[in-house]
């Protein structure tokens, strides 16, 4: 998920000529340089650690180095959509293709509103996806093995799944959700939305509407489970007004959020989350980086695989303790959802009020597995790669942060 603001807003590479190990052309480093001093200071970065845009995606960014102060089109619909999208924190060409944008059907309301907020409805759905098929998975094994709706012919004999199912759902729903968000760059995980505008240069202004639309698709796709599954609910809890939580043996508000275990300690829910977090974040650096392919690769089109793999992994090995949520969208919404249709204030205090675990900590998680990759594996761009690993930054953050918008306007990131 990495480096996809660079893959939607670089049209093409600049060509700076070759460097003395190879014959490729080459763009030049968006950190600053180890050291002022040193001959090599503007050797160029190799050409695999900066991705190409395909024709799906901005067709009409400007290429590196391009202002974006270029008189718009006045027949494409996304032009005069501009102001708007900065406003809301987005890069001001929308990611349409040039056909599409000139097309009449787009000059229609609903069409512009698509436009100004196709990145943010790729995330809440996206993250709507995933959360229907991980949510829909556990409900369907917790309700299936219910004594009341013991289920005479099921596959397996005692009930529609088992725990590897969830694994399965969750794994799924993940994979179908990057496809569904690819404009947007298919986070669909506030940490690791947030890991990305630290270490990969994801533009900061684009956090807090990924948030919103991440945190809202949960939200939303926890009803829609409950809906479909409330008579379930009404059966298994012994009553349509009986929601209980963990842990009730009749409970079912696990259906939508993750509750701990009851012995563990809050060090231990803590370290639980912070490792699968860490865990995703530097797996999903590795197969994002085109730089530590070998002899294969499980970006481009394997990386939904990939991910589904990932995801059921965490989900096999690292599942018990506290239900791996690793994911603020994935459990704050669903778990305001439960809230709201009545499983009361014990959403919040129970496990000694747990929900902050999965609120917070997957930031943390995420943050430090992708620190561990950039330090020890890592060679292209990023804060780590620069003297004192980006450190030196904190004492001067104004001219940093002037830096930062500085080259993300010269490659057209925003």
């Amino acid at each position: 998920m990495d480096d996809y603001e660079r893959n939607m807003h670089l049209r093409e590479l600049p060509d700076t000529g070759p460097s003395s190990h190879t014959n490729t052309n080459h763009a030049e480093s968006s950190w600053p340089a180890y050291n002022s001093n040193k001959a090599d200071q503007d050797h160029p970065l190799a050409l695999h650690n900066l991705p190409t845009a395909t024709a799906s995606h901005h067709e009409h960014a400007p290429a590196a180095g391009e202002p974006l102060t270029h008189d718009p089109d006045p027949n494409k619909t996304s032009s005069h959509l501009q102001n708007t999208r900065l406003r809301l924190g987005l890069h001001p060409t929308a990611p349409v293709i040039e056909e599409h944008d000139l097309a009449a059907h787009n000059d229609w309301w609903w069409p512009r509103i698509r436009l100004t907020l196709k990145e943010p409805f790729a995330e809440f759905f996206g993250v709507f996806i995933m959360v229907l098929f991980g949510d829909g998975a556990v409900a369907q094994v917790l309700l299936s093995h219910g004594s009341a709706l013991q289920p005479a012919g099921a596959p397996g004999g005692a009930g529609f799944g088992d725990y590897q199912s969830i694994s399965w759902g969750w794994g799924l729903g993940v994979m179908l959700g990057i496809y569904v968000a690819g404009d947007s760059g298919a986070y669909l995980n506030p940490a690791i939305t947030l890991t990305n505008c630290l270490l990969r240069k994801l533009p900061w202004r684009r956090f807090p509407i990924y948030l919103l639309a991440q945190s809202l698709g949960g939200f939303c796709a926890a009803g829609v489970i409950y809906a479909n599954y409330i008579n379930g609910i009404n059966a298994f809890e012994g009553g349509p007004h009986l929601r209980t939580v963990p842990p009730s043996k009749t409970a079912t508000a696990g259906i939508f959020c993750t509750y701990p275990q009851a012995d563990l300690t809050k060090a231990s829910q803590f370290l639980s989350e912070f490792i699968a977090s860490a865990i995703l974040m530097f797996v999903i650096f590795a197969l994002k980086d085109d730089s530590n392919r070998g002899q294969f690769s499980a970006s481009g089109n394997w990386f939904p695989l990939a991910l589904f793999f990932l995801i059921f992994g965490l989900g096999a090995c690292f599942g018990w303790n506290t239900g791996y949520a690793i994911n603020l969208a994935r459990d704050l919404g669903p778990r305001v959802m439960s809230y709201a249709v009545g499983y009361g204030h014990e959403v919040w205090s129970a496990g000694g009020y747990y929900f902050w675990i999965p609120t917070f900590v997957p930031f943390l998680g995420c943050l430090f597995g992708g620190i561990v990759y950039d330090v020890f594996i890592y060679t292209g761009p990023s804060p780590i790669n620069t003297p004192w690993f980006g450190l030196a930054e904190l004492g001067r953050p104004r001219a940093a942060i002037a830096e930062r918008v500085r080259l993300q306007l010269k490659e057209g990131l925003v």
